[in-house]
């Protein structure tokens, strides 16, 4: 994958090699990462890639703060108040690759959206939020090495009369009645559909490193390498998202990251693994000295946490998960200890780390990360105790926990602390985005309103 440096864009001559290599391209899909960790852009021939990699493509410039339906929300002047106006998207150097899932044949590319007239990247875009939070780590010697871990569950593409969704079959199957949790027998069932993914991972260059059946039926999880670029990481957990709906797809399934699909089974999330290196690349957590610097970045984190909810937990449905179990609803950390907010592995020397097992399958992996990084470099600049680890079940009960959106979304907009690390506008204008959805969602009634009050 790539290494992208500020203001370098692919060129032409790596469209056409690419093409040389792959003549029986007829499309590409070229598109910037959202807010909502979502794909916007367009599909374009192929005889438009030329143009594409000269000067980009145009579409609006808002789409990165848009909501989870791709729209503008009134009220921070962003898509609607000020025309709604253009930026151009132009390619990153070494995203190009095919989309296998396709049937026509189709590449893809990953953009930075830019101004049109100046040529600059726009300062909502979540990548530079995370770009900023790692450019500070960075320059205190910190050096992060992330991995992400992405629950889901395949559904059947059909739903029911009343709109409900169900699980999928796969492979002339049944679908599945229970809950398999580790089972290498559901591995084996929904093979094709792995081995797909697999695949179609190795052709994007995304380092998938292993796949598990979960608690839910139906349900996975996909786990990525640890890297030491945190933006690259947080892309990949992305593009991987849109490569598992796509190849679902492609095999008569859907396939859903949504945090509480099922009002009974497990929730789906994104658990981020986090290191640091030293300048030769070896983990200071496992070095002398580094269960105390390991802790003072479970502190920050911790003193982060709240504050920086309405990005974990971004929607309605976001938080039916903390109703579920080994899902975290308080600060708690421990070792070895999966119903903790902040699980160190059973790991030791380079493989040290802590696990930040917070956020829905449904937020955005770049804003997730930037708070995560920004919480453990708050910890290690202020040497912050996280306090006793946790011993058993960690059931929660912290009567601060946010456990309401609106709760969240308040608490992101007065954030003292987190807007030390993430500008204080773009959580405002992620806020009103945020409110905006729920208003529009709430509009409409829903069916049990008339089991309750008729």
């Amino acid at each position: 994958m790539h290494e992208q440096k500020n203001g370098t864009y692919a060129s032409v001559n790596e469209w056409e090699r690419f093409l040389a290599q792959n003549p029986d391209i007829e499309a590409i899909d070229a598109f910037v990462i959202d807010a909502n960790g979502i794909l916007q852009g367009k599909r374009l021939e192929a005889e438009d890639g030329p143009n594409l990699f000269r000067s980009g493509v145009l579409f609006s410039a808002s789409s990165l703060i848009a909501d989870i339906r791709g729209y503008g929300i009134e009220g921070h002047g962003y898509g609607s108040g000020d025309g709604d106006p253009d930026g151009a998207a132009r390619p990153l150097p070494g995203t190009l690759t095919r989309a296998p899932w396709t049937r026509k044949p189709t590449a893809q590319v990953l953009c930075e959206m830019t101004h049109v007239q100046t040529g600059q990247g726009f300062w909502y875009d979540p990548r530079r939020i995370l770009a900023d939070v790692v450019a500070m780590c960075r320059s205190e010697g910190i050096h992060p090495v992330v991995a992400c871990e992405l629950e889901f569950y395949l559904l059947d593409p059909k739903r029911e009369d009343d709109g409900t969704i169900r699980v999928g079959a796969h492979a002339g199957r049944s679908a599945p009645r229970r809950g398999a949790n580790l089972s290498m027998e559901a591995v084996d069932d929904y093979g094709v559909f792995l081995d797909a993914v697999n695949s179609a991972a190795r052709v994007q260059g995304l380092p998938v490193a292993g796949c598990v059946s979960e608690y839910g039926i139906g349900q996975f999880e996909v786990n990525l390498s640890h890297i030491a670029d945190p933006v690259v990481s947080a892309d990949q957990a992305v593009l991987l998202k849109r490569l598992i709906k796509g190849v679902a797809r492609s095999m008569g399934m859907e396939a859903t990251f949504m945090a509480k699909p099922f009002v009974d089974e497990a929730g789906s999330g994104l658990h981020i693994h986090a290191s640091i290196v030293d300048d030769a690349g070896q983990n200071r957590f496992g070095a002398d000295g580094g269960e105390e610097l390991l802790k003072h970045a479970i502190g920050g984190m911790q003193a982060l946490l709240y504050d920086s909810f309405g990005l974990f937990a971004p929607n309605f449905n976001s938080q039916r998960r903390y109703l579920g179990s080994f899902v975290p609803t308080s600060r708690a950390w421990a070792e070895n200890n999966r119903s903790v907010a902040f699980r160190i592995p059973a790991q030791h020397g380079d493989a040290r780390r802590v696990e930040h097992r917070v956020a829905g399958a449904d937020a955005s992996p770049h804003l997730v990360m930037a708070a995560m990084l920004a919480g453990l470099l708050h910890g290690i600049r202020h040497r912050i105790d996280p306090g006793l680890p946790a011993v058993g079940l960690s059931s929660g009960g912290d009567p601060e926990f946010p456990g309401d959106l609106i709760v969240a979304l308040d608490r992101l907009v007065g954030a003292q602390l987190l807007t030390q690390y993430i500008p204080r506008r773009f959580l405002e204008v992620f806020s009103i985005t945020k409110r905006g959805e729920y208003l529009d969602l709430i509009e409409q009634i829903i069916p049990r309103e008339y089991d309750f009050y008729v």
